[in-house]
């Protein structure tokens, strides 16, 4: 078997202390959903799941059927919602023989559950999306109470949670996510008078379980932070979040340049006095975005070694003059840690103007994963 000179590697004992700095921001009594959808934000689905189920939360969230199924088939027992609904009758038949969870947003949705459930004498539970603020899915405000009435006369539905999402959760300025937080406080309060039973109901995604209190409600749903991440580069948590995902290469070759050398793609980079650059293993087919180049570092040799060039398909070019006793094949780190220095997802996506979502999954897609 021939073995990838890189090595990505996801800490699950990290996903267990990020997961301890959730309860630590919550009462006790919320619940928690972790949110595992695509691929556990490249972290890997199952792994992750079954560390976050073995580990005690409530209920895992994912985007489409497919995950819950895949969920299913490798032994998960919790509530998996469905986050983006379902939209065929076949979709709807899984979703009941298989217990799971799905969010209605529409009325079509509503009958075709409701329809198959009846067909198989079930009582399926789901939970019911307003848009506060979003934009995105969700039964607006102003026609929630008359969605939710009509849904709860149902027979083989069973309404268990009422569910919104905060676009803004992360800005400084908070205007708009306490508008987001008391418009589905109204929506929960008109529900109940109903008579309905609604113990789950869940606005909080990341952002939210970390600087506004009043979103918690009776379940959060965090995601980036149980990954190590912050809802954006700037993010002030005060928490001791800790990384999961690292990348590890190798150095294919050192070369010593001289002074005004071109290096790597396009001659973006000249050299400044004689230089010694280390060629190393990962390039953007690993994930690494051409964004960093001639901006990001590494860590080789116990220090920070910023990249010079652009960054290749399967290599990237690095500085280590100065840094001593470095020979190739020896390890270079570009996400994680290396003694005792770290380069965070949220490191790399500000250099891309990004967020550290998509820092992680553009590294989980192109690597085998080891699990520490």
């Amino acid at each position: 078997m021939l073995i990838s000179p890189n090595k990505l590697t996801i800490d699950l004992g990290a996903i267990v202390h990020n997961l301890g700095e959730v309860r630590g921001c919550i009462g006790p009594g919320i619940s928690i959903m972790g949110i595992v959808k695509s691929d556990a934000y490249g972290h890997g689905m199952v792994p992750v799941s079954k560390t976050l189920e073995k580990n005690g939360v409530y209920s895992l969230g994912v985007s489409f059927i497919s995950e819950a199924l895949m969920l299913r088939e490798e032994g998960i027992r919790i509530p998996v919602i469905i986050l983006c609904g379902i939209d065929k009758e076949a979709e709807a038949f899984a979703a009941v023989d298989n217990g799971l969870t799905p969010v209605v947003y529409d009325l079509d949705s509503a009958e075709r559950l409701e329809r198959v459930a009846s067909i198989r004498d079930k009582r399926l539970k789901v939970h019911v999306k307003i848009d506060t603020g979003m934009g995105r899915l969700g039964i607006d405000c102003d026609h929630a109470v008359s969605f939710i009435k009509r849904v709860a006369g149902f027979k083989s539905l069973e309404i268990e949670a009422l569910m919104s999402h905060l676009s803004s959760a992360d800005e400084e300025d908070i205007a708009f996510t306490k508008g987001q937080i008391e418009r589905f406080n109204a929506v929960v309060n008109e529900a109940k008078k109903m008579g309905l039973d609604l113990r789950l109901n869940h606005l909080a995604n990341s952002a939210g379980i970390i600087a506004h209190k009043g979103s918690h409600f009776d379940m959060v749903r965090p995601g980036i932070m149980l990954y190590g991440g912050l809802p954006s580069p700037d993010f002030k948590t005060g928490l001791d979040l800790r990384p999961v995902m690292g990348l590890k290469c190798h150095i294919l070759q050192i070369r010593e340049f001289n002074d005004n050398t071109p290096v790597s793609y396009g001659r973006r980079y000249y050299t400044e006095g004689n230089r010694k650059i280390a060629i190393v293993s990962a390039g953007y087919a690993d994930g690494i975005p051409r964004a960093i180049s001639n901006r990001g570092r590494v860590i080789i040799g116990g220090e920070f070694a910023p990249i010079r060039g652009n960054v290749c398909m399967n290599m990237l070019a690095c500085d280590i003059t100065g840094i001593n006793a470095v020979k190739a094949e020896d390890e270079c780190t570009v996400i994680g840690t290396d003694s005792k220095k770290t380069i965070t997802g949220d490191e790399i996506a500000g250099l891309c103007s990004t967020i550290s979502y998509e820092v992680y999954l553009s590294f989980g897609k192109g690597l085998e994963r080891e699990y520490i």
